[in-house]
C-alpha cells in the first residue's frame, strides 16, 4: 500500500485500502455480536419465559438480525433457538427491523456501501506516516509560506533586512545563576500526579484518532476531610502504671521517703 502511495498509484491504493476498511468493519460486528452474546449468557435466569424481556431485547433482536447476513454457524444456531423460544413473528420482526429495536450500530456496520471518502484518506494518511511516505503531497504551484515575508522591505531587493540587538551580558553571579535556572529543563516527575493511568481506545471505523482527556485529580471526600479535622491529638507518654513519667526530683524524694 505504501509502495503504491510512493508510486503515485492513489486509486489503486484506495481500492486496496476499501478491502482493508470492510475487514475491519466486519471485525467489528463480530465483536459486537460476542458481546452480546455474553450478554445472554450472564442473564440466562431472565429468559424462562416465552416472552423476551426489556433488558434483552436490543441483544437478542440484533443477533437475530445479522445471523441470516454474516457466515457465522454457531450464530446461525443461537437463532434458531431464539427464534424457537420467542416464536415465529418474533423472530420475522427482528430479520425485517420494524420495531426498530436492532442496535443501530449493528445495521450499520451490515450495510453494504463503499466507505465515505473521508474514512479512506484517513486509512490512506495512517499507512503513509506509518511507513514514511510523503502524502498527501502539496498542489503544484503553492508557493511556501515565509515567516520573514512581512519583514520584507521592497527597496530591499526582496531581502529583509534585520538589526540584532547585542546580548547584555551578566555583570553579577546572580544574573548569571538565573540565568542558568531558567535554562535548566525541569523534571517531568515533579509535583504529585494522579495514580490512575487510562489508555486510549483502540482505533476503530467510527474513531480513526480516538483520545482520553486528561483524569481529574483525586480530592478527598468530604467524610475523610472532616474526619481528618476532628483526629484527636496525640496523648503524653505515660508510665507502665498508667500515670505519666516523674522527673528527677520526684524520684529523689520518693527515695528518701523510703529511706525513712
Amino acid at each position: 500500500m505504501a509502495q503504491l502511495l510512493e508510486a503515485g498509484k492513489i486509486e489503486s491504493a484506495r481500492i486496496r485500502v476499501e478491502s482493508i476498511i470492510r475487514s475491519d468493519i466486519t471485525c467489528e460486528l463480530y465483536e459486537i455480536l460476542e458481546l452480546y452474546c455474553e450478554l445472554l449468557l450472564a442473564r440466562v435466569g431472565m429468559m424462562e419465559s416465552s416472552t423476551c424481556d426489556v433488558g434483552l431485547e436490543e441483544a437478542v433482536k440484533s443477533i437475530m438480525y445479522a445471523a441470516p447476513k454474516i457466515d457465522i454457524k454457531e450464530i446461525h444456531v443461537v437463532r434458531a433457538l431464539l427464534a424457537d423460544k420467542y416464536g415465529k413473528e418474533f423472530a420475522l420482526d427482528a430479520a425485517e427491523n420494524t420495531d426498530k429495536k436492532v442496535a443501530e450500530k449493528v445495521v450499520k456496520k451490515l450495510r453494504i456501501e463503499p466507505p465515505s471518502e473521508a474514512l479512506v484518506n484517513g486509512y490512506l494518511e495512517e499507512i503513509a506516516s506509518t511507513y514514511g511516505v510523503d502524502w498527501p503531497k502539496a498542489e503544484p504551484g503553492t508557493p511556501p509560506k515565509y515567516v520573514d515575508d512581512e519583514d520584507q522591505d521592497p527597496s530591499s531587493g526582496g531581502k529583509a533586512e534585520k538589526t540584532l540587538e547585542e546580548p547584555i551580558p551578566a555583570t553579577s553571579r546572580v544574573e548569571e545563576e538565573r540565568d542558568e535556572l531558567t535554562k535548566a529543563t525541569p523534571p517531568r516527575d515533579f509535583g504529585p500526579s494522579s495514580p490512575l493511568r487510562v489508555n486510549p481506545p483502540s482505533p476503530s471505523t467510527d474513531n480513526l484518532h480516538p483520545r482520553v482527556k486528561g483524569t481529574q485529580s483525586l480530592k478527598p471526600t468530604n467524610k475523610v476531610a472532616t474526619a481528618n479535622a476532628t483526629k484527636k491529638p496525640d496523648l503524653k507518654s505515660k508510665g507502665a502504671v498508667g500515670g505519666t513519667i516523674p522527673d528527677i526530683d520526684e524520684l529523689a524524694a520518693r527515695f528518701a521517703a523510703l529511706k525513712k
